[in-house]
């Protein structure tokens, strides 16, 4: 017979019971619906690429649907704000430029999330770099020689962006600022219409992605001087790196990484992680992110933390040193 003083201890002890059986039982349910990529840009890019490569190898391996929906809009402020307010159970990913997470804090004087507060970090996915490409009008066939025509031509050389405060736009303010020139930025409302004015002369250089330069590179179109990361990109191994090519301390990415609303539980998070991670090492997976100019990584979410905690701190710096503001 049971002692009326040890009913409380069975008790308790069943009940530590439950709640231990129940936290492995959560993570194995998941997912038990179609989990959402939200991609802050229109289809096309590399977020969406490298979105829809993983979801379809998690697709495949969970045998359940993960699905790509493009919310672009606002510097990729809208699709972020949405994961940011969604539930925090791992149905809605955020799959996020250097934009949302490391920028626009630094750009813009209000913003609707907090890149800091309102998400939990995943897996860096790939890292791209930019190239600057230039017009064949303009002479200078190393960015030495761009940076010495700049210097004799003040003002006079103009440079486009796909928006104030894009990654784009900072790159050519840190070029400004490293080599000591004076240039005019122009903004566009998008990639696209920048290629179109260089091509036709009406800019003169932009620090573009490497899928929509490199067709017109090869063509003769446009002339690449180099690429923003301090490696050389398997999509043009000829073109050097900004520092190759003498601009000391050059080193812009545009990176894509994966987040979930802050407070999804660690199991979930590690369950997206090791499937994502998983993906990112498939050989087609990385010969299709390899087309594009992208590295993929695939890595655990303290090492993102870390590296978009140093990429915000990098990009304060730029935006302070060039004033830039997109409102």
């Amino acid at each position: 017979m049971i002692a009326p003083n040890e009913h409380g201890v069975i008790a308790r002890i069943l009940a530590a019971l439950l709640i231990a059986a129940a936290a492995p039982l959560h993570a194995q349910s998941y997912p038990a619906k179609p989990v959402r990529l939200i991609v802050p840009f229109a289809p096309g890019g590399t977020t969406d690429i490298t979105a829809r490569l993983m979801a379809q190898k998690m697709t495949d391996a969970w045998k359940q649907t993960v699905i790509v929906e493009n919310r672009p809009g606002a510097s990729g402020m809208i699709g972020a704000d949405l994961v940011a307010k969604s539930q925090p159970d791992g149905y809605t990913v955020l799959v996020s430029s250097t934009q949302e997470m490391a920028i626009n804090q630094h750009v813009f004087s209000r913003m609707a999330y907090n890149p800091d507060k309102d998400f939990a970090p995943v897996t860096l996915a790939s890292v791209t770099p930019l190239i600057l490409v230039l017009h064949p009008s303009i002479p200078a066939r190393s960015v030495k020689e761009l940076v010495a025509l700049a210097r004799t031509r003040p003002g006079q050389l103009t440079f486009a962006s796909a928006g104030t405060g894009s990654v784009q736009h900072l790159a050519g303010e840190l070029l400004k600022t490293i080599a000591r020139i004076d240039m005019v930025h122009v903004p566009y409302k998008g990639a696209g219409p920048v290629m179109i004015d260089l091509v036709g002369g009406q800019v003169s250089m932009f620090f573009s992605g490497m899928p929509p330069a490199m067709p017109h590179v090869r063509a003769g179109k446009l002339r690449a001087l180099a690429v923003t990361t301090t490696t050389r990109s398997p999509a043009a191994p000829e073109v050097p790196t900004m520092i190759e090519a003498g601009v000391a301390g050059f080193d812009i990415s545009n990176w894509f990484g994966v987040f979930v609303p802050a407070g999804t539980p660690a199991e979930i998070v590690g369950r997206l992680n090791a499937e994502m991670v998983r993906a990112l090492k498939q050989p087609d997976v990385k010969e299709k992110l390899s087309s594009q100019g992208a590295e993929p990584v695939g890595n655990s979410p303290a090492e993102l933390e870390r590296f978009v905690r140093a990429e915000t701190e990098k990009y304060r710096r730029i935006v302070k040193q060039s004033g830039a503001k997109a409102d």
